[in-house]
């Protein structure tokens, strides 16, 4: 039977009077208990207790402030300070799994005594990672913030494929085949080098949507090889110098679109194009650069 209340009325207390019945209902500890409240401010006086030990005994206190912690723990844990739900912010659905695979936590683990320095270095172990944070939000979450490498490209070098970043490292834990939109680069050398080329190209999308791979040529300048079968061939010096000029003849004659085998643009003072059998080279506009056939 509910206990009558002082006045002989047993309606629920409303207004302020409800909420603080509320307020007293979600600290109230459970029978013959201390509240959750109670236990973290105990835990804090007992560490602050252990600290001071440490500086009065040595080597000794701290063998026993580590007993006190691990009870502090279990303590807290007891009250409710424990991992019920990790959130990672800023890392894609790919990246996320295996930042929880190298996090290494699991359920009802003790949240107070974690330590979330090695957390931290765990989880930037993951190629994924750029930078991470770890935060621990009482009673139950843990925070994974995360700042992502940027995936630039596909790196193809000795029959082998791995997507890098925009540093040119390789991320290990991305599989090539999900990132069929990343542009593909060949060659020894290709992945530290591709950044600039690839800013370049993205300023001329009219060469970027037909180019196939950048091909690295003995480390020292790039083959832009053609969906269409074509290559460009740019010089070890001034590639933006060259894909300017690329960019002046395709707005004047099309070339593009009319398709080449070959376009040598390693001379600054010419371009020079093999045709396709049976195409004709374009008529150029006056003040186009001067183009020479070679067969």
């Amino acid at each position: 039977m509910p206990a009558a209340m002082r006045g002989g009325s047993s309606a629920r207390p409303t207004g302020q009077g409800a909420a603080q019945a509320a307020a007293r209902g979600r600290t109230a500890a459970p029978e013959g208990g201390l509240s959750a409240t109670a236990i973290l401010l105990a835990a804090l006086g007992v560490i602050v207790a252990a600290l001071l030990l440490i500086l009065a005994t040595g080597e000794r206190g701290a063998r026993l402030a580590t007993a006190v912690g691990a009870d502090v723990n279990s303590r807290l844990a007891d009250a409710g300070f424990r991992l019920a739900a990790v959130r990672v912010k800023g890392a894609s659905p790919l990246a996320t799994a295996d930042i929880l695979r190298a996090a290494g936590l699991y359920k009802d683990q003790p949240l107070a005594g974690l330590d979330l320095n090695d957390v931290r270095r765990r989880i930037e172990s993951v190629g994924w990672v750029h930078d991470v944070r770890v935060v621990r939000l009482l009673p139950d979450t843990l925070l994974i913030q995360v700042v992502e490498r940027r995936q630039l490209a596909v790196w193809q070098v000795d029959g082998r494929r791995q997507v890098i970043d925009v540093r040119g490292a390789p991320i290990p834990e991305a599989d090539p085949a999900r990132f069929t939109s990343l542009p593909l680069v060949v060659g020894p050398g290709a992945n530290t080098g591709a950044a600039d080329l690839l800013l370049e190209l993205s300023r001329r999308p009219a060469v970027m949507s037909q180019v196939e791979a950048l091909v690295r040529v003995d480390q020292r300048r790039w083959d832009l090889r053609l969906r269409s079968g074509g290559v460009i061939l740019l010089p070890a010096e001034g590639e933006a110098a060259a894909l300017r000029r690329l960019d002046d003849l395709d707005r004047a004659s099309g070339l593009m679109k009319i398709g080449f085998d070959r376009l040598d643009l390693r001379v600054p003072e010419a371009v020079a194009i093999r045709p396709r059998p049976g195409v004709a080279l374009p008529v150029s506009d006056a003040g186009a650069p001067e183009v020479e056939a070679r067969g």
